[in-house]
């Protein structure tokens, strides 16, 4: 692996992400630089070539605050994004070419007749398990809180009667497309409640958040607040299907079922890149 490949510079980045999240504003840009065995110019180039800003101003979006802005300054009405036709194969946030969801009579069979590929790649969010079926991308989780193979038992607990086949050479092509923000395709694997939420996460706009309640309106259920809250956190696809974009209508994070730090480090990654 080079110090140019796009694997190598997601390991950095990913890295850097960790520490400037753990250690706050303080840390240094020559500090960081030096705990990524990199010069402060070299490491800034870096950084702001994959990120969009320098690591001063992205420490800047991961302050407790900033959900808040977020929820007061880009606060999508799904509700209004689904009427005038943002959601579905006309707009998922220019990720993906299409998306295809089981029956749900396929569901109930616990992923029955399917096969799926599954692979480890890097991320700027650490470690990244990704999985797809031939129609696509079907599951993403990360590792860092909770260990690989519970991140890997997580994801085939959703679908445990399928056939699982290691094949990450299979997966790359469409995993580093859909990491540089390129047309991919997702298989959304879940009951018709859960598709309608994920779907409905699927329209809120990068850099952009909404609520529970919002979500909970927009696909026609607005008591439903809890069980939304449910159904985002059951999101097979994680940063894809974005349910990052969810908060609590006080502005707080809520949950996330690949740790909070990650769910900060997405807004803020996604925040300072449309800010740019």
């Amino acid at each position: 692996m080079t110090d140019q490949s796009p694997s190598y510079h997601y390991q950095v980045i990913g890295r850097a992400l960790q520490v400037i999240d753990a250690e706050g504003p303080a840390l240094t840009l020559e500090a960081l630089a030096q705990r990524m065995s990199m010069s402060p110019a070299h490491f800034q180039r870096l950084f702001s070539q994959w990120v969009g800003v320098s690591p001063k101003r992205y420490q800047q979006y991961l302050t407790l605050g900033h959900a808040r802005r977020l929820l007061d300054e880009r606060h999508t009405l799904l509700g209004t994004a689904l009427e005038t036709g943002l959601s579905g194969t006309g707009r998922l946030h220019d990720l993906f070419v299409t998306w295809e969801a089981m029956s749900p009579g396929e569901y109930a069979r616990g992923g029955e007749g399917l096969t799926i590929r599954w692979g480890w790649f890097e991320s700027p969010f650490g470690p990244a398990l990704v999985m797809a079926t031939d129609k696509g991308i079907c599951g993403m989780g990360f590792a860092d809180e909770m260990g690989a193979e519970a991140a890997l038992e997580d994801l085939v607990s959703r679908w445990p009667k399928a056939t699982y086949v290691e094949d990450p050479v299979a997966l790359r092509p469409m995993v580093e497309a859909a990491l540089g923000r390129k047309a991919t395709g997702l298989h959304l694997i879940g009951a018709p409640f859960q598709i309608k939420v994920w779907e409905a996460l699927l329209s809120i706009p990068t850099g952009h958040v909404t609520t529970y309640a919002d979500i909970a309106g927009a696909i026609g259920h607005p008591q439903a607040h809890r069980a939304v809250g449910t159904a985002v956190g059951r999101n097979p696809i994680s940063l894809l299907i974005p349910c990052h974009r969810a908060l609590r209508r006080d502005g707080g994070l809520g949950g996330y079922h690949w740790g909070l730090p990650r769910k900060r480090a997405m807004l803020a990654w996604e925040a300072a890149r449309t800010d740019l």
